[in-house]
């Protein structure tokens, strides 16, 4: 019962003394104390200054010092983002890289002859048709009926055509009859607007297979691109019904490739080499693969510590509307990375050595939120098809891979299948060129959304290639060498090598400097804040605390005053309703009842008789008298116009 006068007390004592400092009742009251008590200079002089210009220049003054804080800050912290490059350079044991050889041509001519007479048939009678040429009867095989029953219809869909009223009338290479051309024209040849000559213009037209009037016409201003790129078109829709052995034993053997090999001076044969089978370049071999958990690596730069291979080329069996050019195609590559040796591969020609020197760089980039890069390619939602580390090349092929898939029914053939596809033939998806070609227009266009979703890799290997070129066997060494070559190969060549047929290669590390180029943090935490309290100092004279007292007033108790506000406007407005209802008028000693809670007095001790003293006293009223000190409590009748009944009751003990 003690406690109860103490609290009533405080209670009245709260409503009653005057506010100031932080918990001050209005929003004006809190900015005067601020200014008056706060470390900003600025503040304090627009309160204290006398005359209406120089408070007025003292406002111009603070708020530009705040403009300038803000857009100093805004800076540090776009360059905080921000990334130096450095460049090490280091001489040590280089390992060596996988180096993958294919011949250009992918399957040996002679073997697959029975798969494409009917394609050859036609071809040539295409450039008998468009430019006279004749080779007479044609003594190809014709084992293989179904190749051919099946081929013969579908050339008859799509055959090439010779536009003589570009773009609206075309002569069928196959019927020969004129045909109206309906649909959209695209032009594979940049030259095409060029050309006045509308006899040069060859094309092919594709069909969508549900609605015939849905046509695109693929025109070339050059004869040798045109029935290139037909031909391809039907050679890999007969290659993809080709099962993935018969395809291996139809392409280059190692023996058939490989003749002589050294590396790092030591000798070497095709128990070095690991075959894999490329959809368009047949069989390729690649050095140094680490399939077997052995990586190769060199200490020597020079071209007597490398790799020397001496490649047999067959020009004779090459197929000669495939394939334009004689020769290899290598690439170097990391034993973690696929070869993609159609979109980078070097060519490597024939009757010539081709020295090829390396320079070693690992690069290493920032991830977010320094470059839009990715570690491993776990975080891009692209299924990668390729069974290697992620690269930029692996994320857009799998991604048009699989849009190929989705829209088509069916795969495209020069890429990995998706689980549960197959490739596309014209036997079982007879609508899949069309489709192909639409889809890779929207991929060139980046309508596909694959170029938004891949990223870049951030940690990468790159052997930077100088190619040099030589005469190779020269004139006064070829009858030896050819005969040594010829002897060494000869009971499985079975025939006097040619110059021709042949190709040296060597590739080598120039030196064994090892470039590392990373990616470092321009700015660092510390460094930034440091910055901040730079330009806090500088432009505000403030500090860390000065922030944290800016936070404190111009957030948390600005925002306690709006709501204490609004909740006693809310409260008397209760009040007056519950009043109303029940038709009872506010009494007087209600209104001086009325007042607000004084947040200064937050501790529950009990008040004392100096803070009594501070109680407004009512008019007429003397001063209050001194208890005497046996008392307990307070007495402050003559300071109330009302004495608290718990006060009475001790009174009378």
């Amino acid at each position: 019962a003690a406690t109860a006068p103490g609290k009533k007390i405080t209670a009245r004592l709260k409503r009653t003394l005057p506010v100031r400092g932080p918990q001050a009742p209005t929003l004006s009251e809190l900015m005067r104390w601020y200014c008056l008590n706060t470390n900003t200079h600025g503040c304090r002089r627009i309160v204290v200054s006398r005359g209406r210009l120089r408070r007025l220049l003292w406002i111009l003054l603070t708020l530009s010092a705040v403009g300038l804080i803000l857009w100093q800050c805004a800076e540090l912290l776009m360059n905080y983002y921000s990334a130096s490059v450095s460049v090490t350079v280091q001489f040590q044991k280089l390992p060596f890289p996988a180096v993958t050889i294919c011949n250009i041509n992918p399957y040996k001519y002679s073997a697959m002859k029975e798969y494409l007479s009917e394609l050859d048939k036609e071809t040539k009678k295409a450039l008998e048709t468009f430019y006279g040429f004749s080779e007479g009867k044609s003594k190809v095989r014709r084992s293989v009926e179904e190749w051919n029953s099946t081929g013969s219809d579908f050339f008859q869909q799509i055959p090439l055509l010779k536009l003589e009223d570009f773009p609206r009338t075309a002569t069928d290479l196959h019927s020969g009859q004129k045909r109206k051309i309906e649909g959209s024209v695209f032009h594979k040849d940049s030259s095409i607007v060029n050309s006045g000559d509308s006899n040069d213009i060859i094309g092919f037209q594709l069909c969508d297979a549900n609605n015939s009037s849905d046509c695109a016409l693929y025109t070339f201003s050059s004869g040798v691109n045109a029935i290139q790129e037909w031909y391809k078109l039907h050679y890999m829709n007969i290659m993809a019904q080709i099962p993935l052995e018969t395809k291996e034993k139809l392409s280059y053997s190692a023996d058939d490739l490989l003749l002589t090999c050294f590396f790092d001076g030591l000798s070497c044969d095709k128990r070095h080499f690991t075959r894999f089978h490329h959809p368009l370049h047949g069989n390729c071999y690649t050095f140094n693969s680490g399939e077997n958990g052995t990586i190769l690596s060199t200490s020597t730069g020079g071209s007597e510590y490398g790799l020397q291979v001496v490649l047999y080329i067959d020009e004779a069996d090459y197929n000669p509307f495939l394939v334009t050019s004689t020769g290899a195609k290598i690439i170097v590559h990391d034993q973690n990375e696929y070869p993609f040796i159609e979109d980078i591969g070097t060519e490597i020609e024939t009757a010539a050595a081709t020295s090829i020197g390396m320079h070693f760089t690992r690069s290493r980039k920032l991830s977010k939120p320094y470059s839009d890069c990715t570690e491993t390619g776990a975080d891009i939602p692209v299924e990668n098809l390729y069974n290697k580390s992620y690269s930029l090349q692996i994320c857009l092929h799998s991604c048009f891979q699989k849009a190929m898939v989705n829209s088509c029914g069916c795969a495209q053939y020069a890429q990995p299948l998706p689980a549960g596809a197959e490739y596309c033939n014209y036997k079982k998806n007879p609508n899949w060129m069309y489709c192909y070609y639409r889809l890779h227009e929207k991929f060139v266009k980046e309508q596909l959304g694959c170029q938004q979703i891949c990223k870049d890799a951030c940690s990468f290997k790159e052997w930077a290639l100088t190619t040099s070129i030589a005469q190779w066997p020269s004139t006064v060494s070829e009858d030896w060498m050819l005969r040594v070559l010829s002897w060494d190969k000869g009971q499985k060549l079975n025939k006097k090598l040619n110059k021709t047929d042949l190709a040296n290669l060597m590739v080598f590390y120039k030196d064994l400097n090892e470039r590392f180029i990373s990616e470092n943090p321009a700015n660092t935490l510390v460094i930034l804040l440091s910055n901040f309290g730079g330009q806090l100092g500088l432009w505000m004279s403030c500090s860390v605390v000065c922030v944290i007292e800016i936070v404190e007033v111009f957030f948390i108790d600005s925002l306690s005053i709006v709501m204490r506000r609004q909740w006693q406007k809310a409260k008397k407005w209760w009040n007056d309703r519950k009043r109303g209802s029940a038709g009872k008028a506010p009494q007087a000693g209600d209104l001086e009842r009325q007042g607000h809670d004084n947040p200064v007095c937050i501790d529950e001790d009990l008040p004392t008789f100096t803070t009594a003293l501070r109680l407004p006293l009512p008019q007429d009223s003397p001063l209050p008298r001194t208890p005497p000190p046996n008392y307990s409590t307070l007495r402050l009748e003559t300071a109330f116009t009302e004495q608290l009944p718990d006060t009475l009751e001790l009174g009378q003990h």
